[in-house]
C-alpha cells in the first residue's frame, strides 16, 4: 500500500527532527513518508514556495497533491495516525487556536531544541 501522505520537516532543527521521529513511531500503519524539506524530494513537493516559507513550518502533502501547512496540517496528520485519530475532529474544530499554538512552538523551536538536548535549530523563527 502506498503512503497516504508525505510529511516534510526541517531536518536541521533538533526539535523538528525529534517531532518527526515521534510521528514516525505513531505511524504503525505506514501511512506516512517523512521527508526533509531541504531534500530533493522536498524541492519537488515544495518547489512553488520560497525557501523561507518552506522552512517556516512543516507541510503535509496528501497522495492527491493537496498540501496543508503549520497548524492546518495537525488535523489531517492526526487522522493518519491510529493513536491520534480521535483528536482530529477536536483539532479541526479549533483551527485558529491550533495554528496559534503551532506558531508559538515554531517560534521557540530553537529553545525547545536546546531544552530537549538536541542541536539548536538554525532556521529563522516563524513570524
Amino acid at each position: 500500500m502506498a503512503p497516504a501522505a508525505t510529511l516534510l520537516y526541517d531536518a536541521d532543527c533538533g526539535f523538528c527532527a525529534r517531532a518527526a521521529l515521534a510521528v514516525a513511531r505513531l505511524d504503525w500503519r505506514g501511512r506516512l513518508t517523512l521527508v526533509p524539506i531541504s531534500s530533493a524530494a522536498g524541492e519537488l513537493l515544495l518547489g512553488d514556495l520560497p525557501e523561507a516559507e518552506r522552512l517556516d513550518s512543516w507541510h503535509l502533502v496528501a497522495a492527491t497533491g493537496q498540501r496543508t501547512s503549520a497548524g492546518a496540517a495537525v488535523g489531517p496528520l492526526c487522522r493518519l495516525l491510529p493513536a491520534l485519530a480521535w483528536l482530529a475532529p477536536v483539532v479541526e474544530a479549533l483551527p485558529g487556536p491550533v495554528d496559534r499554538a503551532y506558531r508559538l512552538v515554531a517560534r521557540h523551536r530553537g529553545l525547545l531544541s536546546r531544552l530537549g538536548g538536541a542541536a539548536r535549530c538554525p532556521s529563522p523563527p516563524a513570524p
